[in-house]
């Protein structure tokens, strides 16, 4: 364990630990953006979703187009919120950065 002997070393360990949990949210916000908001999986259930509707429209099937077309608009709003959940995250990983580089300038 390391000896902690003044407010200063507090004041430092405090600043390192929010300085890397921002960088941590930070970087699982960009995973977040950029593996699972255009994933494969959505984009074959889309592409799906996409022929079953025209297959419903040639076939004249009313009550398939209605789930084909709700079932493209859950995929769009899923991909609307993973793609916010990690810009809120990366953004909350610059913001901790951001106050923690302020408070090392100011106190350190």
């Amino acid at each position: 364990m390391i000896p902690i002997d003044n407010l200063l070393d507090i004041l430092i360990s405090m600043v390192a630990a929010l300085f890397f949990s921002g960088l941590i949210s930070f970087l699982i916000g960009l995973v977040i953006i950029i593996a699972r908001s255009g994933g494969k999986e959505l984009r074959t259930l889309a592409k799906q979703s996409t022929k079953l509707a025209q297959k419903g429209l040639a076939e004249e099937v009313a009550g398939l187009v209605g789930n084909a077309s709700t079932l493209l608009t859950a995929t769009n709003e899923l991909i609307k919120t993973t793609a916010g959940i990690g810009v809120f995250l990366t953004l909350l990983g610059v913001a901790l950065m951001i106050i923690a580089c302020v408070i090392a300038l100011k106190f350190i």
